[in-house]
């Protein structure tokens, strides 16, 4: 263990949720249920939603993602709708006990793959015919490969992406980090699975990749981690519906783990030097059923 040297240089620039949901509510009324899936084939976007490649000189990995958590939700009915002006159908938890506001990720639901993270009834979502969904990640927990003397461990990466996150104590794992604190986009923790090593540290943000194909028509604010897509066949709601009309938030992981090397093997290698680039998901492909 005394050779096994982690470190991290991470730049993330990039997602709290709610449910209504009761074990002890019986009731007949539809709800709007939102889900999250992730993709590591999905097709790879850059921040206008155009197809992109690694960079020379970069390389790649599509992390296991074990966990997501997001800030904000909200569906749009045209790519000229600003952001704020659609139906805004969650806004996470926040507080200032750190000083500015910030996310308090104490009440943050954090949810795995196919678990429901919002669901309301459809009587509370305004009527309307939307074209678009967007929504803000704030946490991510997914499991990466790291390369140290020539051996490759597992570990687990926790990223707060939001703009600004209250933190009391979160884990990876037994691992506990103790923060107390705020922390700006960027605060990061990594726990090896098999060995008893753990840190944690504070990467600047700017620059990770947060896909909008509408950015021409309907910016997102600097650091706001706002991933915007586009459904196959716009989502009408009429206020007739009888059934549950369920969203499922379609992620692209592809390479969405991305590094400058130092060595070209196509192995993440912090020890030598080799420095995280970009974290953001790779593209939203949100898709529905009534």
């Amino acid at each position: 263990m005394k050779k096994l040297v982690v470190l991290f240089t991470l730049i993330v620039g990039a997602f709290a949720f709610f449910s209504c949901e009761d074990s002890d509510d019986v009731s007949d009324e539809p709800y709007l249920i939102v889900k999250f899936q992730f993709d590591p084939n999905q097709v790879r976007l850059n921040n206008l939603g155009q197809p992109a490649t690694i960079p020379s000189g970069h390389a790649a990995q599509s992390p296991d993602f074990n966990k997501i958590s997001a800030h904000y939700f909200e569906l749009a009915p045209t790519a000229y709708t600003q952001l704020g002006n659609g139906a805004i159908l969650y806004h996470a938890d926040e507080t200032t006990v750190g000083g500015a506001v910030a996310i308090d990720f104490s009440k943050a639901v954090v949810v795995g793959e196919g678990e429901a993270f919002l669901r309301i009834p459809l009587s509370q979502v305004a009527q309307g015919n939307y074209e678009y969904v967007r929504v803000s990640l704030a946490y991510q927990e997914y499991t990466i490969s790291v390369r140290n003397a020539g051996t490759d461990y597992l570990g687990k990466l926790a990223s707060f992406v939001g703009y600004n996150s209250y933190i009391t104590t979160h884990s990876i794992g037994n691992n506990s980090f103790p923060v107390n604190a705020n922390r700006l986009q960027g605060y990061w923790a990594f726990a090896l699975n098999d060995f008893p090593y753990a840190t944690s540290g504070q990467a600047p943000a700017g620059a990770t990749t947060v896909p909008n194909p509408i950015a021409a028509t309907s910016p997102i604010p600097t650091g706001s981690c706002v991933v915007t897509g586009k459904f196959a066949q716009n989502l009408i709601i009429n206020g007739n519906e009888t059934r549950d009309v369920v969203i499922t938030l379609s992620l692209s992981s592809n390479n969405s783990f991305e590094w400058q090397e130092v060595t070209s093997d196509g192995k993440y290698e912090p020890s030598i030097g080799e420095n995280v680039v970009d974290m953001g998901l790779r593209g939203l492909i949100p898709t529905y059923v009534k």
